[in-house]
């Protein structure tokens, strides 16, 4: 097949600066961005999930940026969908498009094509929405790491729709969910070049707990308190969220919640990681590196 031009995937953990990358990148070489952040695509999750900020936004051309609701149902499956037919629209202008984000599957679904997952038994999960309620979602972190380490190791223990998606696999069929996760590649329409940026540990965590404590200044406690009634939508069961709620049902205070924000957003970020890693087409850079990451596109270009 005659690709019709490159996709540059440049990723990384959360905090680490791949928007300002990917802006400066845009800008060279003249490049639109689509993001592949699950939780930015969400129009009213704006301080929670780091949207870029009106200077960003306008800085370079972007794409799936607050143009969906959480109150509407919205997937993986979707996203490649929609995400597939706008990139193919896009390289009939441009050269290259670049994907941007931290949401690995779906990176993953741009990418190599979402795998047909078999279709769960309503009574499982039935079973397992009744486990969470009773005994909380580690609960069924725990069970999963007993039948499936694998997906286990580098899920988002905070993404409730995930975690019992996977279960359902595995108590529905016998088998690891992650066996079903390793289908041939899709045949797409362009090339694609793997950028990860990264950071010293110590100094993407330090970042990390300075943005929460920007986030708390900006209102993000407000803007989880005017969200809390729907608390329990997929969409809202996620690290910077889940924590306030349950510090507005009594369960912590609001210094021990935050506190838990930073925690579980470091160890969110050691999971992405674990997910870039395992794919070897990831070249690395820091994002000090604007210039070197220019001419290494360049490079490929070639």
């Amino acid at each position: 097949m005659n690709k019709r031009g490159t996709l540059i995937v440049i990723t990384g953990a959360t905090g680490v600066g791949k928007t300002d990358t990917a802006i400066k990148v845009s800008q060279d070489i003249d490049a639109p961005i689509v993001s592949c952040d699950s939780r930015q695509i969400f129009k009213e999750m704006r301080i929670g999930t780091a949207v870029p900020s009106d200077e960003q936004l306008a800085a370079a051309e972007h794409h799936f940026i607050r143009t969906r609701s959480v109150f509407e149902p919205y997937n993986c499956g979707q996203y490649e969908k929609e995400a597939i037919e706008l990139i193919d629209k896009l390289l009939q202008i441009h050269s290259h498009v670049i994907l941007t984000g931290g949401s690995g599957l779906y990176i993953d679904a741009v990418t190599r094509g979402f795998d047909e997952i078999p279709p769960a038994d309503d009574n499982v999960r039935t079973i397992l929405f009744d486990k969470m309620e009773r005994e909380g979602l580690s609960s069924l972190t725990e069970m999963l790491d007993s039948l499936d380490p694998d997906y286990a190791r580098i899920v988002d223990h905070n993404n409730r729709q995930r975690i019992m998606r996977a279960l359902e696999v595995c108590l529905s069929t016998g088998k690891p969910y992650s066996s079903f996760r390793k289908g041939e590649t899709k045949e797409r329409n362009f090339d694609t070049i793997f950028i990860l940026i990264v950071r010293p540990r110590e100094e993407l965590y330090r970042r990390i707990d300075m943005r929460v404590d920007a986030m708390i200044s900006e209102g993000l406690v407000e803007e989880a308190r005017r969200l809390h009634p729907w608390s329990k939508l997929n969409a809202l069961r996620t690290v910077g969220y889940s924590e306030l709620f349950d510090h507005f049902d009594g369960l912590c205070d609001l210094d021990t919640a935050i506190g838990l924000i930073k925690r579980n957003t470091r160890r969110y970020a050691k999971r992405q990681l674990t997910w870039f890693r395992r794919n070897p087409e990831y070249k690395t850079f820091s994002p000090d590196e604007p210039e070197q990451i220019i001419a290494y596109i360049t490079s490929r270009k070639q």
